[in-house]
């Protein structure tokens, strides 16, 4: 993969984390909505499962941020 993408991903990452802390949520309490479960929160948050577009919308309404936010 190159540099810029692997960079980008890594932010996506700390933004899905920071957002999640903000409101705060755990991630135990976000897979309590059913939008995800804590498992593939977990692999998000570590960059280890690509975000689907649409749980990134559903996460972003629960974390009341605005899409823009979690852009690189």
């Amino acid at each position: 993969m190159n540099d810029s993408y692997t960079k980008d991903r890594r932010k996506l990452t700390e933004r899905l984390i920071e957002a999640r802390e903000s409101v705060p949520l755990t991630q135990r309490q976000v897979a309590a909505t059913g939008i995800i479960s804590q498992s593939e929160l977990s692999k998000l948050e570590g960059g280890k499962r690509k975000v689907d577009f649409l749980v990134l919308v559903r996460l972003a309404k629960l974390y009341k941020k605005d899409i823009s936010f979690f852009k690189p």
